[in-house]
């Protein structure tokens, strides 16, 4: 886990696991609703999740390119990007993938203003 936007493509014509930026035709509508969500989230906007294990990974406003991030060959994202018009981001919400009871609700705090500018960008 981590606490990032990411945007299509996760995939790249090289396929190196990680440093390409994959550029769809979309990309500024991509990085304009990534931007929305994360510029409204206190942990996302730094840019610096700060995940065990991961304490020095950065993305700049909380954003990335999904293969700049790391490659994923035939990920939903880009699939339903390709095949359905669908413009979809994927929204990394926390560093531990199922985070304990007793933390959902700041959770919910971190994410209910995001949400929202999300959902009226939409």
């Amino acid at each position: 886990g981590s606490v990032v936007a990411s945007y299509p493509y996760d995939d790249s014509p090289t396929h190196k696991p990680s440093g390409i930026y994959s550029k769809s035709a979309d990309d500024e509508v991509f990085r304009y609703l990534a931007k929305a969500y994360a510029s409204n989230h206190p942990i996302m906007r730094t840019g610096k999740p700060n995940c065990p294990g991961e304490e020095g990974e950065t993305f700049q406003d909380g954003i990335t390119n999904g293969a700049q991030w790391y490659d994923v060959e035939g990920g939903m994202q880009d699939y339903n990007y390709v095949w359905a018009n669908c413009f979809e981001i994927t929204l990394e919400l926390s560093c531990c993938k199922y985070p304990p009871t007793s933390e959902l609700q700041q959770e919910w705090e971190n994410n209910r203003d995001s949400l929202l500018a999300f959902i009226e960008k939409v």
